[in-house]
């Protein structure tokens, strides 16, 4: 019989409290210490996975989407903090950094579509699987590359706008946008930022586009993963390059509508990521 949820907020509480005992899970040493084979891949595979991935998302979408909820909640309020306070000037970089911790946000997507390809039982409560996981320190370890980077990215935008508009902090979001289109030092630090943020983006899509996944379908290092995930977007460029420009887009056109629509894009792409991966590796 399908194993069911009754309060949805009372087993959240549960699961968390049940993940913080995931420090009593043994990080053994990978048993697979072969290098992955991985895949040549065309622009037309970007379609076959997000039809796959929109396929999951219909399949599971009482679950997925109920989920995901949080997303656009943890979003708006990092953005409603932002507003309110002296860093008005970063509330885009926050909502533009979505593309840098995706990945980690995406860990329970992968997991359904790993259990759905493979006939387990699936629930929204199969989500939190991860955090049981034997791999999951791994797991911590390259999520934390992600964090970094993200505060890295918070910080350089910090700067660009004080070298570019100066240390005073705009009075409102309208202000910013007013010298952002109508001032040359506006639009230095648009391009600047644009420039450094795309950089950054692309590191994190390197290590992270295959990694997640291949940490969570097998037991492999962490080293092993990362190296992976590398070489797939050295050897296919032009798609994994492509992949990057389809997320940019679908994460803007989620953020537009009050960050309500990362409820369907986050599920799209997380499922859509996974199955990317398993057109890459073999």
């Amino acid at each position: 019989m399908p194993k069911t949820i009754g309060n949805p907020l009372s087993w959240t509480m549960g699961a968390l409290g049940s993940a913080a005992g995931y420090g009593r899970v043994v990080a053994t040493p990978a048993r697979d210490a072969a290098r992955p084979e991985i895949r040549r891949l065309a622009l037309h595979d970007l379609r076959l996975v997000l039809r796959r991935g929109w396929d999951d998302l219909a399949a599971m979408r009482s679950d997925v989407m109920f989920a995901c909820l949080l997303y656009p909640l943890m979003g708006a309020v990092l953005v409603g903090i932002a507003a309110q306070g002296s860093m008005t000037h970063l509330v885009f970089p926050i909502l533009s950094g979505f593309a840098l911790v995706g990945p980690v946000a995406a860990l329970g997507l992968y997991e359904l579509s790993r259990r759905r390809e493979t006939g387990e039982e699936v629930s929204w409560a199969a989500m939190f699987d991860v955090l049981h996981s034997p791999r999951f320190p791994r797991i911590v370890m390259l999520s934390l590359f992600n964090g970094v980077i993200f505060m890295a990215w918070l910080l350089l935008a910090d700067a660009i706008h004080a070298a570019t508009l100066g240390p005073e902090r705009p009075a409102s979001l309208g202000a910013l946008l007013t010298q952002a289109v109508t001032t040359p030092e506006g639009w230095t630090m648009t391009l600047v930022g644009a420039g450094v943020g795309f950089l950054l983006a692309l590191a994190v899509l390197a290590v992270s586009v295959i990694s997640f996944p291949l940490l969570l379908d097998r037991d492999v290092s962490l080293p092993v993963a990362v190296a992976t995930s590398v070489r797939v977007a050295v050897e296919n460029p032009v798609v994994i390059g492509a992949w990057g420009l389809i997320v940019a887009v679908l994460l803007a056109v989620g953020i537009l509508p009050v960050l309500l629509g990362l409820i369907v894009i986050l599920p799209l792409l997380g499922h859509a990521t996974w199955h990317l991966y398993r057109a890459a590796v073999v």
